[in-house]
């Protein structure tokens, strides 16, 4: 079969890959040269696989986005102690995997305006709160409160609509063998810490307020633009998120929410400054709940998604229970305006150690796309023929049984640089050797410091 293949490059966006994007590679397997064989499948590869699912990006997808906001700010904004567990984990936990099945080069613009539903519905609820008690009671302040979240989940819930059976999901509510992978070990060590940075955030800065000499009523205006700067940034996260590369974009945000705690959170000692820092760090400090997903899809593939997210979930229970304990430990009430320095000296560390081992999984991921590139350039050169023909290469197959494996890769953009000459170059049959040392140190951090997208 001879298919036509423009021999161009392109880095591999939107969360493409050389191969399968939602394929395991196993960076261990044997080596490729131009004399050698395709190698053979792991017992993993010989299960049986759903077709290649295609997202729609966009369509009935943006319905679901719209759902899930609307779930987030009802969820966030209204329930707290038992009810908040109770609503996190039936609703909010359940609805959060469903927007990126339906996107792929907006995945994460998509999962980043469902999660600013949050920032929405915590400072809706919080001026809604404000303005009914006083003319209608605490009493009936619940009572509408409740009957509004009622109404909106449920018209939510009735809306969602997943794709499961189109992205062969395998719901498996704890698959421990995702827990013998770095990466997402790792993965989960930066959620780990970058919860525990929010959760000091999100309630220590209105008393952190009034520690500095402001009022009650000015220590609720920053938790509101803490919460503004949720909704607005969070979407603007995901745009640029889908522009440079996921994982490129959560590692700075989360070091960058760091570098805000050092550099403008210790020295706020006014309104404005405070303020500023509000929604400048309500921007960043959900970078994990507005990207965990998209993240967690480029690592471990769209089927084995809802296993690693409720891995993740159960692991995410501690540090969001004692955040804000050791903040109230850290507090030195002795020191007049420098009461939360040292809770703020923790919320800035813990968030430049998630920033580092999201930045570890950056320099395995650009890894395994090299490794991938290189099988593919291999594949290539190994079972087709190469025949210029009015300045365009064809690729001549030479094994009828690769032709399904041709149609795949042309789908896919080759990861190497352009060619300068005028005529387009091919893969090499020279022998490829393959770079399996996936962790190994100095590897590691090459890949952490060259820019891909990622």
């Amino acid at each position: 079969m001879v298919e036509k293949l423009s021999i161009q490059t392109a880095n591999a966006a939107g969360g493409r890959q050389a191969f399968n994007v939602n394929e395991r590679r196993d960076p261990n397997g044997p080596e490729l040269s131009g004399g050698d064989a395709v190698p053979s499948s792991s017992d993993e590869d010989m299960e049986e696989k759903p077709p290649v699912d295609v997202p729609p990006d966009g369509g009935y997808g943006w319905v679901c986005v719209a759902c899930a906001a609307a779930i987030n700010g009802n969820t966030w904004g209204v329930n707290s102690g038992v009810c908040f567990g109770l609503g996190m984990g039936f609703i909010f936990i359940g609805s959060v995997g469903i927007t990126p099945q339906w996107f792929l080069k907006k995945r994460s613009v998509a999962n980043a305006i469902a999660a600013a539903g949050s920032g929405l519905g915590g400072l809706a609820y919080s001026l809604g709160a404000g303005a009914i008690i006083p003319h209608l009671g605490l009493g009936w302040a619940f009572r509408v409160l409740g009957i509004t979240s009622f109404t909106i989940n449920m018209v939510a819930c009735n809306l969602l609509r997943d794709r499961n059976k189109a992205i062969g999901s395998r719901y498996r509510a704890f698959h421990f063998p995702l827990l013998k992978r770095p990466e997402f070990l790792l993965l989960q060590i930066w959620g780990v810490f970058s919860l525990l940075g929010y959760v000091v955030l999100l309630f220590s800065l209105p008393n952190f307020a009034l520690s500095i000499g402001l009022s009650a009523h000015q220590g609720s205006i920053v938790g509101a633009l803490l919460n503004l700067g949720q909704a607005l940034g969070r979407p603007v996260v995901g745009l640029i998120s889908d522009r440079f590369g996921r994982i490129n974009m959560a590692t700075v945000f989360t070091f960058f929410c760091g570098l805000l705690c050092f550099a403008v959170w210790i020295p706020s000692f006014n309104m404005g400054m405070l303020s500023f820092f509000a929604i400048t760090a309500g921007t960043v400090a959900g970078t994990f709940w507005t990207t965990v997903v998209p993240v967690c899809a480029e690592i471990i593939g769209m089927q084995e998604l809802p296993a690693g997210l409720s891995i993740s979930w159960v692991l995410l229970v501690p540090p969001t229970t004692v955040a804000e304990p050791i903040a109230v430990l850290l507090k030195d009430d002795s020191k007049k305006n420098w009461v939360y320095f040292y809770a703020q000296i923790f919320a800035g560390l813990v968030y430049v150690v998630a920033g580092i081992s999201l930045w570890l999984v950056r320099g395995w991921k650009v890894g395994e796309i090299e490794i991938a590139s290189k099988k593919r350039a291999a594949v290539l050169a190994v079972h087709s023929t190469p025949t210029l023909k009015s300045g365009v290469w064809e690729i001549v197959s030479n094994d009828a049984p690769l032709e399904a494996t041709n149609n795949q890769l042309s789908a896919e953009a080759i990861d190497s640089p352009p060619h300068q000459s005028s005529v387009p170059a091919l893969p090499s049959a020279t022998p490829i050797v393959l770079d399996t040392r996936l962790w190994s140190p100095i590897h590691l951090v090459r890949r952490m410091l060259i820019w891909r997208y990622v």
